[in-house]
């Protein structure tokens, strides 16, 4: 297993190994004390798993009261994968980092409790799979508007395909207070 740290240390890529043969291909997914040793400690007490159609773009999303780390994971198809670090006080606030996640290559990412997450669909459908360490509490949930100016996030050219909530999400700014704090 291979890790990259990102411009946000605690956002972390990491490659698992894959071993291929004739018949296809086997990977460990996951393993408790090979990512506690990366510094991936809490439990998973949820996994999520979405089907999106290319242009779909989720997000930003967080939660207040109940912050959520995610394992991110692309089961089929590939995703311009986005955390953004909304914690007041963090080094790297406002400051973002987008991976290409993909079923090809079996690359995960992990995003920390407190950050923003959000990803566009670059393939004809794409299938993701993520761990959670909270449960998802629908009233601490919080939205940041994905095309915020401040943040000026890169996202791949195309059509936007949004939920009627994400059209709708302030920018950074207007939730400030709101954030958790570092």
């Amino acid at each position: 297993m291979r890790v990259e740290r990102t411009i946000i240390p605690d956002v972390l890529v990491i490659e698992p190994d894959v071993h291929r043969d004739s018949r296809g291909f086997f990977v460990e997914t996951y393993r408790a004390d090979r990512y506690r040793e990366l510094g991936i400690a809490a439990p998973f007490v949820q996994d999520n798993h979405t089907q999106s159609i290319g242009g779909t773009l989720r997000g930003l999303h967080l939660q207040l009261r109940h912050p959520q780390g995610k394992l991110i994971r692309v089961l089929s198809g590939e995703i311009f994968d986005v955390a953004v670090d909304v914690r007041r006080g963090s080094p790297t606030f406002g400051q973002w980092v987008a991976i290409v996640l993909s079923s090809y290559d079996f690359r995960q990412c992990y995003i920390p409790p407190g950050l923003a997450h959000g990803f566009y669909v670059t393939s004809a459908v794409a299938e993701v799979e993520y761990k959670c360490t909270d449960v998802y509490d629908p009233a601490s949930e919080l939205g940041i508007a994905w095309d915020d100016p401040t943040l000026a996030i890169a996202w791949p050219a195309g059509d936007r395909l949004l939920s009627e909530r994400d059209r709708h999400h302030p920018t950074l700014a207007a939730v400030m207070d709101r954030l958790p704090k570092l």
